[in-house]
Parts: C-alpha cells; sequence; structure tokens
C-alpha cells in the first residue's frame, strides 16, 4: 500500500482507543494514508482528492467491525492525524 502523504504524530482521543481496538485503527490509518476515504460521500471523497493536491486537512470515515464510526482527519500542515469519535469533534 503506497502512502500519498504524510501523517506526521499519529494521536487518537479516549473515547476512539475505548472503542475501536489498536489494530482497526492502525489498519484504517494506513486507508487513510493511502487515499482511501472510507465511508465519504462523492463529493467529500473529490473535496478529499483536491484537499490533497493543494496541501489542505484530510478526512476520511470508517465503521469499526463492532459498528462504531470514526473519524481520522490529517491537519493541512501534515503535522498531526488524529482518530476520533464524530461526537468527539
Amino acid at each position: 500500500m503506497q502512502l500519498k502523504f504524510e501523517l506526521g504524530q499519529v494521536v487518537m482521543t479516549p473515547g476512539a482507543m475505548e472503542a475501536i481496538g489498536l489494530s482497526e485503527i492502525a489498519q484504517s490509518v494506513r486507508r487513510h494514508a493511502s487515499g482511501d476515504w472510507g465511508e465519504l460521500c462523492e463529493a467529500d471523497r473529490q473535496e478529499n482528492d483536491l484537499s490533497l493536491w493543494q496541501g489542505f486537512r484530510l478526512l476520511s470515515a470508517y465503521t469499526s467491525k463492532d459498528g462504531v464510526r470514526f473519524w481520522i482527519i490529517t491537519e493541512a500542515d501534515r503535522a498531526v492525524t488524529t482518530v476520533l469519535l464524530p461526537e468527539e469533534y
């Protein structure tokens, strides 16, 4: 799996750590970094593709095997990538 951008420091919220296993988080972070934006609508996918090219913030959305929805956000400067639950935003 080829990475399309730098992740910076990868961090996660306490809620995400508790609700999602570390192996699932790691797998999803790899998907995010390879440009697999997960469960986004087509307009949001296109926005991410533009943001990747322009150097803006990137967002992916996934659902864990236990049905927990979570987001992965990489900041525009690529210094930090955060794994969080939508309600923690």
